[in-house]
């Protein structure tokens, strides 16, 4: 199977979108809703996303696996933002127009500054040698996630770097309907996108862990297929979140064969998330920490550790999985 598409700039939704004045069920405060119009986005067309393969939309924290001081290593999601005076320019300025893109930014002047380390984001718009803010005003990016960094304590609890491991959620190589955790050399996710989903990540959507004993995992962006999706229709793709088994999900990334990506989320077509008994804590799951093929010796408190303790073993659902035992 190909490697999908990874995120490296804002998602646009399948359908046109228009903003309505009633109260967010996304972002308590927000007094407004961006719902999905029944009008295909003609850059999903363009992309031909009849012919895109569908996949699950996961509710976490991107994270990019590329190489830092000579090795694999997990980057964590950084935006770059603008001060509070450009912020301000940028808002009166759309508030008289229609189009943020018109807007002139300086890239050197106008923003926070970010740490050394921090690299754009791919496939973002360039001019005269400097990444262009998106339509919100930010430039995507990356920060590499170092093992004592209290801020990614959680982005670093699913890593090693000196085994060169990472704690990866995915589908069983041989059965579609069995998920699996394991340890996955770095080196084999460089250069892809992950959704961080966990205890501490989004309100934990998916019940993982517990305070006491937190548990976090990466899933690769296009893990989890969809095999038999609704037809591209707005009362279709309702009645498929609402009324479908496999529907209990976040939303829909659909990745194209140019590599672009088009989503869909439940939020759009005005229906709630989180909910309860998703899609993806209904399938059973297995633990493979291969202890045969990475005989590490793990510090007994990290994840790594607790998971190898339970290799092999099979649960009837994720949030099934306890690290007290």
């Amino acid at each position: 199977m190909r490697r999908l598409g990874s995120v490296q700039r804002k998602v646009p939704c399948v359908f046109v979108t228009e903003v309505k004045d009633e109260p967010s069920v996304k972002r308590e405060h927000q007094p407004f809703k961006v719902l999905a119009t029944e009008t295909i986005n003609h850059k999903a067309l363009d992309a031909d996303i009849y012919n895109a393969i569908p996949t699950e939309k996961v509710d976490g924290t991107c994270c990019y696996v590329t190489t830092y001081k000579g090795q694999p290593y997990l980057w964590a999601r950084l935006d770059r933002k603008p001060n509070k005076q450009a912020e301000k320019r940028f808002k009166r300025f759309l508030y008289s127009k229609e189009n943020s893109k018109e807007f002139i930014w300086n890239v050197e002047e106008d923003f926070k500054s970010v740490p050394e380390c921090w690299i754009p984001a791919k496939e973002i718009e360039q001019l005269n040698g400097n990444p262009v803010p998106d339509e919100n005003g930010h430039i995507p990016g990356w920060v590499p996630v170092e093992k004592n960094n209290k801020q990614y304590c959680w982005h670093s609890s699913v890593v090693n770097y000196e085994f060169e491991l990472a704690l990866v959620l995915n589908h069983h190589a041989d059965d579609s309907g069995l998920l699996e955790i394991s340890a996955v050399p770095l080196s084999d996710l460089l250069e892809q996108t992950l959704e961080l989903i966990g205890t501490n990540i989004n309100g934990n959507p998916y019940g993982l862990g517990s305070k006491k004993h937190p548990v976090h995992l990466l899933v690769p962006h296009g893990a989890f297929q969809i095999k038999n999706q609704p037809a591209l229709k707005h009362h279709d793709l309702l009645s498929w979140f609402e009324g479908c088994r496999e529907g209990r999900i976040e939303g829909i990334v659909w990745h194209c064969n140019d590599g672009c990506l088009i989503k869909v989320h439940r939020h759009h077509l005005g229906l709630r998330w989180p909910i309860p008994d998703t899609y993806m804590n209904s399938q059973p799951v297995i633990i493979n920490m291969n202890r045969t093929r990475y005989d590490c010796a793990f510090d007994s408190k990290c994840l790594f550790n607790h998971f190898s303790k339970l290799d092999n073993q099979k649960f009837g659902r994720l949030k099934d999985i306890k690290l007290d035992v």
